[in-house]
């Protein structure tokens, strides 16, 4: 059925055709990444042959080149000092973490180090979004409160000042 043919459901309820989610170059700059690093914390692929392979990938030109290159190639140069931040908030060895969980974390960390012009909540929920679509059923509660405690040390200044988010009551 071609994109722009809406669904038996949206005919008969007459809603538009969906379209994809628009996301911004960051966004799309963390999702491949993730998919870099991932390469990296599986198969121990060097930066360099990954970063070449990525750049292939369909829809990689719609990605903020520079905020990739930050984030692959600065998440592997720093990876024990990243690993030295998030060990001390885990609830289990470093090991068990999941490929994923463990990339986002490292972005997680690393945003929250070196890319200051990010908001904190926009690095939180990022990665939180991250792990929904690309980790384990709950990863993104895990990966949530790691990098909330992380936020908290890395920029409490920001943490402190920001307005505390009310969850809304069923």
């Amino acid at each position: 059925m071609p994109a722009d043919t809406p669904s038996p459901n949206q005919a008969r309820s007459g809603a538009a055709p969906r379209k994809a989610a628009n996301k911004s170059a960051r966004t799309r700059a963390r999702e491949f990444a993730l998919q870099a690093l991932y390469q990296h914390l599986v198969g121990r692929n060097a930066a360099v042959d990954i970063d070449a392979f990525t750049r292939d990938l369909a829809g990689f030109h719609k990605a903020d080149s520079v905020h990739f290159d930050a984030l692959l190639h600065g998440c592997i140069a720093d990876a024990a000092a990243l690993d030295a931040l998030i060990t001390p908030r885990l609830d289990r060895p470093l090991a068990e973490l999941s490929p994923i969980e463990h990339g986002v974390l490292w972005i997680g960390a690393y945003e929250f180090q070196h890319c200051l012009d990010v908001p904190w909540r926009v690095v939180l929920n990022e990665c939180i979004e991250l792990t929904k679509s690309f980790g384990g059923t709950d990863g993104h509660k895990y990966v949530n409160g790691v990098l909330h405690q992380l936020a908290s040390q890395l920029r409490p200044a920001e943490v402190a000042a920001a307005p505390a988010v009310r969850k809304s009551a069923p």
